[in-house]
């Protein structure tokens, strides 16, 4: 029996609807328009009884209704709606067979911004793969997540939900021996260092918002569900030249097409690696841009330093500020952040 193509199907390529509304809510009832700007029900005169009637948010059907009018695949995606989209075969897997992996609209935007901005004037292009095959960056993941029974002792044990507000914040209840941390760091030392970016791998809400590891921090144990980037062998910029790139809006926008779900026990295995970043043309560049980082992190490490040595002096006090209450904080390191 013969199979109906349309005008518009193609053996060389794949159509991808990322439409974000179907025309239901979660309950199953009509989802309906809402103009953004008043805040109100859009409305619309129905085509039979002409009654201004509700109208429906259902971007799938704009999109099914813009495909029926095709009849070829399009060279490019002008005219179309946003959310329509032909990727080439070749480029399709079914180990993600996500609508929203393929979704262009990110990189676009990328690409633009990286093109039309004067900010970006000089800059270049790379994905967080490409920066760690070339040894510009080094990623890795957290040491491993320790059983509840085992979460008493002294060694901070950092969670996902003690990354916010770009700080790691040490919980001081929640810790494990030091004989388990060790276990886990696979030796005597975390392996972590001062200013090293933490972001979470597995989560929902927060994926791609990176926190720093303050001076102090570094013999933490880590949820191995975090991923640490820091400056590789061959970087000619620092931490807080990555923070800066990581924090951008057009770069963390990107991490909506790698996130599969909206779930707490999402994982985005290493499709972060295919996130671009932009690139300064040069170190001073690197520095410029990224100064008002740098003086921020550098100011809150220095005040530590102060009040861990007030607080060894005096007893008397019950106050936790993660950090503050280590042995040494390493002022060197903050110095040579500085310059």
């Amino acid at each position: 029996m013969a199979v109906h193509k349309p005008k518009w199907f193609s053996d060389d390529f794949v159509m991808v609807s990322t439409a974000p509304t179907c025309g239901l809510t979660k309950g199953g009832r009509l989802l309906k328009k809402i103009d953004l700007e008043t805040g109100r029900r859009v409305q619309i005169e129905d085509t039979d009884t002409g009654v201004m009637v509700d109208s429906i948010n259902d971007r799938l059907l704009e999109d099914m209704q813009a495909l029926a009018k095709l009849t070829a695949v399009p060279k490019t995606n002008a005219g179309l709606p946003d959310t329509l989209n032909f990727v080439p075969i070749e480029k399709v897997t079914l180990s993600c067979a996500v609508p929203v992996y393929y979704d262009h609209r990110f990189d676009d935007h990328f690409r633009t911004i990286l093109a039309s901005d004067k900010e970006f004037v000089g800059f270049s292009a790379a994905t967080l793969g490409e920066l760690q095959d070339s040894g510009l960056i080094t990623i890795r993941n957290g040491h491993g997540s320790p059983s509840q029974e085992q979460r008493i002792g002294e060694v901070p044990y950092i969670k996902v939900s003690d990354l916010r507000a770009g700080h790691v914040n040490i919980n001081p209840t929640n810790r494990v021996p030091r004989a388990v941390a060790e276990a886990f760091w696979r030796g005597t030392s975390s392996g972590l260092r001062p200013f090293d970016l933490i972001c979470p791998e597995r989560t929902s809400k927060n994926i791609g918002d990176f926190c720093v590891l303050m001076p102090g921090q570094e013999q933490v144990m880590t949820t191995k569900e975090v991923i640490i980037l820091r400056p590789g062998p061959k970087a000619d910029f620092d931490n807080f030249y990555l923070l800066w790139a990581m924090t951008l809006k057009t770069v963390r926008d990107q991490w909506k097409r790698v996130v599969f779900m909206q779930t707490n026990r999402e994982d985005v295995g290493k499709r972060y690696l295919e996130i671009s970043i932009p690139m300064a043309p040069s170190a001073t560049r690197a520095a410029s841009v990224s100064q008002p980082f740098r003086e921020y992190y550098t100011k809150i490490a220095e005040a530590r330093v102060g009040l861990q040595s007030y607080l060894s002096k005096n007893s008397r006090h019950h106050f936790f500020v993660s950090g503050a209450e280590a042995e040494e904080l390493d002022e060197d390191a903050i110095g040579a952040e500085r310059t």
